[in-house]
Order: structure tokens, then sequence, then C-alpha cells
């Protein structure tokens, strides 16, 4: 887990980023102009800053060039803009920015220079713990003639799932996909992005579906007991 400083003077954007980082396991930290940034940074000593170039009081490369010419430019910087002409992103990378993102961002390009960023910096991620394996039966074939015992995989604890097949369509349907979500959310260590993409789902659509099936999202979240 990194500590992420995000620097941005829309709310939206911030808000944005702060759910896809924290879902992705990192500590992030919330800025919305220079004068906050320079606080954040003195004071969470971040692992990676995210820093918008069109800011009201002081841009992004104003103050990513105090940053340098004071010795404070120790952790790697992404800058973010959706209007930085080419020129104002070769500025900012000749100052010491290691990446530029145009908005709108998209969630994979984001992620990845995320990833690229803290793998140049000095943090390094912890090895993932291993995902207990979900038990089935031999060549994946589950029998039909008694009711179906599936081991689910939880963040906390070991359970077996019993599906009765003698009930309405619908509630057994409920029944595998909240056990099929919640398996999904431990092996994704909560991550909503991931299991998203691991599911083929929207996360807004994700978010209602786990809601309306009544599934504990914070099982699967790092560090849940």
């Amino acid at each position: 887990m990194a500590n992420i400083l995000v620097v941005d003077d829309e709310h939206g954007i911030r808000d944005l980023l702060w759910e896809i980082l924290n879902d992705e396991g990192h500590s992030v930290d919330l800025a919305e102009n220079a004068a906050q940034a320079r606080s954040a940074r003195l004071r969470e000593r971040p692992d990676l800053v995210l820093l918008d170039i069109w800011m009201p009081d002081t841009d992004g490369v104003t103050l990513l060039k105090e940053w340098s010419s004071n010795g404070l430019l120790t952790m790697p910087v992404i800058m973010m803009s959706g209007h930085a002409t080419i020129d104002t992103a070769v500025e900012a990378t000749k100052i010491g920015a290691l990446a530029f993102l145009e908005k709108p961002i998209t969630l994979q390009k984001l992620l990845k220079a995320v990833e690229q960023a803290l793998a140049r910096g000095s943090f390094r991620k912890p090895a993932p713990t291993m995902a207990p394996v979900l038990p089935v039966a031999s060549d994946a074939l589950i029998s039909f003639a008694s009711p179906v015992h599936v081991g689910t995989v939880e963040a906390s604890l070991q359970s077996s799932q019993n599906f009765v097949l003698d009930k309405p369509l619908r509630e057994a349907r409920d029944e595998f996909e909240k056990a099929y979500f919640e398996y999904h959310l431990s092996r994704e260590n909560g991550s909503m992005t991931r299991v998203a993409e691991k599911t083929g789902l929207e996360r807004t659509h994700l978010y209602r579906k786990l809601k309306q099936l009544g599934v504990d999202l914070t099982r699967g979240k790092r560090g849940a007991m």
C-alpha cells in the first residue's frame, strides 16, 4: 500500500481518484490547491503525487518547479490536465515529472501510470497474500443429483455454501450470485475496480448489484477482521 497525494481543484476529480486508488488499497490524501499540497507534502511524505496543471492559485508546473528547486521532489509526480499543450507536458517532464495523464483519465491508463510510477520510486508493494483455492469437483464438474456444496472464500473465514435446488429459480440465482461476488471480492482483497474488471460489470452496476444481494462490502477489504 502506498501513500498517494492527489492535487486537483475539481471536487469530482478528487473524489473519483480517491475512490479508485482507495479500492486499490492505497492511502490517499487530497488537496485542492498548491497551499494544501505543500502542507500535505511535508506532513504525509507521499510515495506518489498526482498533480493537476491548471489550478487557481499556483499552477501545477510552478509547484513542480518549486519542489524541484527546494530539493523536495523526492517522490514520483504524475501531471494531469485536460487542456495542457504538448509543450507544457514536455516542460513538466524536463522539470522532473514522471508522466502526463490527459483528462478525462481512463481507468486503465491511471492504474498503469500509478503502477509504473511506484515501481520507479523507492516504494515497493508487499507481495500479495495468496487467496485460498476454491474447491471444485473432479474435472470441474459438479453433480446436481443432490444439493451442491461449493466452498466460498471470504476475507476473514472459509465456509461451505449449500445451494439447495428445490426452491424458486430467483432465490437460487440470488444465492449463487451472492457467493460468486463474495468469492471475487475476497480474491481481489475487496477492490471494486478489479472485481468489476473480472466480472465484466460497470462499477455503478456492480455497486447496485452487491447492495441488492446484501453483500458485506467490508469483508474483502485489506485488514478487515
